[in-house]
């Protein structure tokens, strides 16, 4: 089941993504084409604010064309480790800041065309500081009942895939 690259060759290369054509030997001996999207691991938080209460980011999303609601999110900088990207963004995008940070769930959102791995934690225990979302983020906090949040995903309010999988197995898993 395993292919082999025969060669590859970058398309594009971007601040954040980089698009390639792979040539690849498929393991009945035939050849074909692989294009792929490398980009940097991420990471996300479900921020706690009591049983009843987490906290979600709303926003324009560019690619879809639409005001989204979703978990506080991040791609990993160099080397950064996900728990420190995490406290960077749960900080930026929320303003708050947890010491109780756990990790929930690690996942490929689509290996069809994506390398990317993207690491989910829950915060807890959380702190209020002041939010500073990057230069070209426009994000507005929102407070808002977790069983809300759970029928928002029901009805189609809410359709970021790392915030349906991380809300769905915190509520459904591990409470």
């Amino acid at each position: 089941m395993i292919e082999k690259l025969i060669k590859s060759k970058k398309i594009y290369s971007g601040k954040i993504l980089n698009f390639y054509v792979d040539d690849v030997s498929l393991p009945d001996g035939k050849n074909a084409k692989r294009e792929y999207i490398r980009q940097p691991q991420a990471a996300a938080v479900i921020p706690i604010i009591s049983r009843q209460k987490i906290v979600l980011v709303k926003q324009y999303r560019y690619p879809v064309k639409k005001v989204t609601y979703e978990i506080p999110a991040g791609k990993l900088d160099g080397g950064e480790k996900a728990i420190d990207c995490i406290k960077r963004e749960l900080a930026e995008e929320t303003g708050f800041t947890s010491h109780n940070i756990k990790k929930l769930i690690s996942f490929y959102p689509s290996t069809a065309f994506s390398t990317e791995k993207l690491h989910i934690f829950v915060a807890k225990n959380l702190k209020k500081v002041k939010s500073q979302p990057d230069e070209d983020e426009f994000i507005e906090p929102v407070i808002i009942n977790y069983t809300k949040a759970i029928k928002w995903i029901g009805s189609g309010k809410i359709k970021d895939a790392k915030t349906i999988i991380g809300l769905l197995y915190y509520f459904k898993t591990l409470c």
